[in-house]
């Protein structure tokens, strides 16, 4: 087994416990368990736990960025881009549930409150598109005038409960209802 190959299975292995059992039912021992190695085996490729944890959201998010920068309008109106970033969301978390879940697990842990503090995505070195979009739409008067936090609640919040209700099978999101789901959210915020 490689080391890419030994670090990959740490991953999915941490992501599967995280995702099912919370941070605090996914110790190192379950997890070297899970990815077949030992535990000795985890610190060689990370210092600690809390650095495994924080690694592989950084890699979901890269992930995520990655997807959501790709073609994206930045030139084009500002209804365009958040319909742009709304519907990469669904797409993106419907595509790979496990990496929603962990969001999920991180976000509304302590690492994430940590997180939610900085700008978005500014630790991934790529654009922040939330927030550019979101003082784009103030300074062009397309959207109402609201805290960030705010703003961003009522823009993706929805599309997050929506994604949750889906993953656990209580609704099916398809092209009809992202639509739909995606439309009811700009409302919320537009002018």
């Amino acid at each position: 087994m490689t080391k890419q190959v030994k670090r990959e299975d740490i991953i999915r292995a941490a992501m599967d416990l995280i995702a099912a059992q919370g941070f605090h039912g996914a110790p190192m021992s379950m997890i070297a368990e899970k990815a077949g190695v030992g535990v000795g085996t985890i610190y060689r490729y990370f210092e600690n736990r809390d650095v495994l944890i924080k690694s592989i959201y950084k890699e979901i998010e890269e992930r995520l960025v990655a997807y959501l920068t790709k073609k994206y309008p930045s030139e084009e109106p500002v209804r365009i881009c958040f319909f742009h970033i709304a519907k990469g969301l669904v797409t993106y978390f419907t595509q790979h549930p496990m990496d929603f879940k962990y969001f999920e697990q991180f976000h509304y842990s302590p690492f994430g409150e940590a997180h939610r503090r900085n700008r978005i995505f500014k630790s991934a070195g790529q654009p922040d598109i939330f927030m550019e979009l979101y003082e784009r739409g103030l300074a062009q008067q397309v959207i109402k005038n609201l805290p960030p936090t705010v703003f961003f609640n009522l823009a993706f919040a929805p599309i997050v409960w929506s994604l949750r209700d889906h993953i656990l099978e209580m609704v099916a999101i398809d092209d009809s209802l992202a639509e739909l789901l995606v439309t009811s959210c700009w409302d919320s915020v537009k002018i």
